[in-house]
């Protein structure tokens, strides 16, 4: 099994992961219950599909998890953007972690990349 903790991009996904849950611990009222809900568990996707994606047999399935973990970062972005906007969360620290999400968003991004170009010349040494 392939050590997940050794990539910096769940690193990284894992520090903000945290930092999130710590954010929105304030978030106690009944009408932002469902919000902050939905906040930890988009934070939470993301390292966890990074090790789920790390597990897996190829690198095609291991780029389908980053897929997956890019897409809930975006969902955090909007989360947090909706906190914040409804004065949640203060809107510096609402910038501090949309950067730390950018950042998460932009390593996975370049991963994927760096698979899936990976994985076109190795097509391409086999066709040759």
């Amino acid at each position: 099994m392939a050590d997940y903790r050794k990539l910096l991009v769940w690193q990284k996904a894992h520090a903000m992961a945290l930092s999130v849950e710590q954010a929105v611990r304030g978030m106690r009222s009944p009408h932002q219950i469902s919000l902050r809900s939905q906040i930890v568990r988009s934070a939470l996707s993301v390292p966890t599909n990074i090790v789920e994606g790390r597990t897996r047999q190829s690198q095609a399935e291991f780029a389908r998890f980053l897929r997956i973990a890019l897409n809930s970062s975006s969902e955090l972005d909007y989360h947090l953007l909706v906190a914040a906007e409804l004065g949640c969360i203060p809107p510096s620290e609402y910038e501090v972690l949309r950067i730390r999400v950018e950042e998460v968003a932009n390593m996975l991004q370049g991963l994927i990349a760096r698979i899936e170009a990976d994985r076109a010349e190795r097509d391409s040494a086999v066709h040759s």
